[in-house]
């Protein structure tokens, strides 16, 4: 199903649908990325510390902030798949170990060292490390292309702030997910309290589970609207967000760039400047030879093809 990046890399440029794509190198120890063999405009991205339970370190938060920050500016990729790997669960959260081992006073808990500093000094440091974690996870988000996730067994803490920050959320039958912050004693501040309560629309709920620390069980999640669907097991779930990448890599990159930057502005602005903004997108992409060839298309009942970023 997938080639590996290391073979792409070493047959770069390789061919797709008679075009020539250039190979952008993705390696990272956290993390596990492949392009599909089937399009590799879809770039999937596997969580990759299974024998931590994909608990999220310093180096999974900038790993992950550059593999994405890359996937936005590769020409050659269209949509991002994100799953769990591995693991037995997409990750049990923040490494607690990691983070209180820490020698430099940053990070979320400051550190072994950071008691040692005066308490303004330590909490500069980790104003700085908690800095870096937010944009690690607003880099699903800030990615141009959409973010897919696969989710499975366990999303715990962090792991529910990235699936709040990508586009489609599935997941499987066994999930569930725990704002686990508050029974560590912090409040969560990498984005679940920002994000949640805008994806599902109930703040009751919200409060409830950010409050008491609880599980919620993937009926749970879908009934709140938190996936789109629950899937029997991990290959299911996989296999279902797959495909809706391969569609979404089918169609034109532009216009599908175009949606997503409306929809997250739209999210954050009144109607009517949600209706300014996507006004000035068309305005200039309306005069993309993508729309020619996707109407084209779909008068002659033909699939499109569109040119590479």
């Amino acid at each position: 199903q997938l080639k590996s990046a290391q073979h792409l890399a070493s047959a770069s440029p390789w061919l797709y649908q008679g075009k020539r794509l250039m190979a952008q190198t993705y390696q990272f120890e956290t993390l596990e990325v492949q392009r599909n063999a089937e399009d590799p405009r879809v770039l999937e991205v596997a969580l990759n510390r299974p024998e931590k339970l994909n608990a999220m370190n310093n180096q999974l938060f900038m790993e992950l902030k550059q593999c994405l920050s890359t996937a936005s500016t590769d020409p050659d990729v269209h949509c991002v798949l994100l799953h769990g790997g591995r693991a037995r669960m997409f990750t049990c959260g923040l490494d607690l170990q990691s983070e209180l081992a820490g020698g430099d006073g940053g990070g979320l808990l400051g550190g072994a060292e950071g008691g040692k500093l005066d308490v303004s000094r330590r909490a500069l440091r980790m104003e700085k490390g908690i800095s870096e974690y937010q944009a690690a996870i607003s880099s699903l988000e800030g990615c141009c292309k959409p973010v897919v996730v696969a989710l499975h067994s366990g999303v715990i803490g962090g792991g529910i702030d990235l699936a709040c920050a990508a586009d489609i959320r599935y997941c499987t039958e066994d999930t569930f997910f725990c704002i686990a912050e508050v029974n560590i004693g912090i409040c969560a501040d990498i984005g679940t309290l920002q994000r949640l309560p805008k994806i599902v629309g109930n703040d009751s709920t919200v409060r409830e589970l950010a409050l008491t620390g609880r599980k919620m069980k993937s009926a749970e999640a879908k009934n709140l609207g938190l996936v789109g669907e629950v899937f029997p097991d991990l290959a299911a779930c996989v296999a279902a967000s797959r495909k809706v990448c391969l569609e979404i890599a089918s169609k034109s990159p532009i216009g599908v760039i175009g949606t997503k930057a409306s929809l997250n502005y739209s999210r954050d602005h009144t109607v009517q400047e949600g209706l300014d903004h996507v006004r000035l997108w068309n305005v200039l992409h309306l005069q993309s030879e993508d729309v020619k060839r996707a109407v084209t298309a779909t008068l002659s009942k033909k699939t499109p093809t569109f040119s590479r970023l």
